[in-house]
C-alpha cells in the first residue's frame, strides 16, 4: 500500500508535513501494530509504502489505523482539536487497487494490483471528493477494490 499526501487546509493555523514527517507519522504511528511494515519511498507522488497481510488486517481497518496516526500527529504538533474526534477540518483517507499498467519502472511505484492510498486533509471534504470526482470513480470498480475513511470534527 503506497501512501501521497494532499494537504488542502490552511497552512497558516496547520502546518504542512514534508516528505520525511509524512512517512515517519506512519512509522511511528503504526509501530505498535508488529504485522504492520511502514517505511518513506523514494518518489514523487507516493510518500510512504505501509505492508501488512490481508490475512491480518484489511485495507480498510489499515486505512483507519493510518488516519488516527495522522491525528496524533496533528495533536503532537498543537494542532487546535475538536475535543471528540480530535480534529478540526477533515482527513479522507481513500483507497485503491491500481487496475491499469504502472506510468513508471521506478521502484518505488505504484504497480497493477496494489492499493494507492490519498491521505487528504481538507477543510471540505464534501467539495474535495467533487472535485475528484469520486462517486463516478468509485462507480467503475469493485467495492472490494476501493474504500474510504471520513474524519469529521463534530462541531
Amino acid at each position: 500500500m503506497l501512501l501521497s499526501h494532499n494537504f488542502n487546509v490552511y497552512p497558516e493555523t496547520i502546518p504542512p508535513l514534508s516528505t520525511e514527517e509524512f512517512a515517519l507519522t506512519f512509522v511511528e504511528g503504526l509501530r505498535e501494530y508488529t504485522k504492520i511494515k511502514c517505511r518513506k519511498v523514494d518518489h514523487p507522488h507516493w510518500m510512504a509504502e505501509i505492508i501488512f497481510s490481508r490475512d491480518d488486517f484489511s485495507p480498510q481497518q489499515v486505512g483507519e489505523l493510518c488516519a488516527q496516526a495522522l491525528v496524533k500527529k496533528r495533536q503532537e504538533q498543537g494542532v487546535e482539536t475538536d475535543a471528540e474526534t480530535g480534529i478540526m477540518y477533515e482527513i479522507l483517507i481513500l483507497g485503491g487497487v491500481k487496475t491499469t499498467p504502472a506510468t513508471s519502472n521506478a521502484p518505488d511505484a505504484l504497480q497493477p494490483g496494489n492499493w494507492g492510498v490519498d491521505v487528504v486533509e481538507t477543510a471540505s471534504g464534501a467539495d474535495f471528493l467533487q472535485v475528484i470526482a469520486w462517486e463516478n470513480t468509485i462507480t467503475q470498480h469493485p467495492p472490494e477494490n476501493i474504500f474510504k475513511v471520513e474524519l469529521k470534527p463534530k462541531n
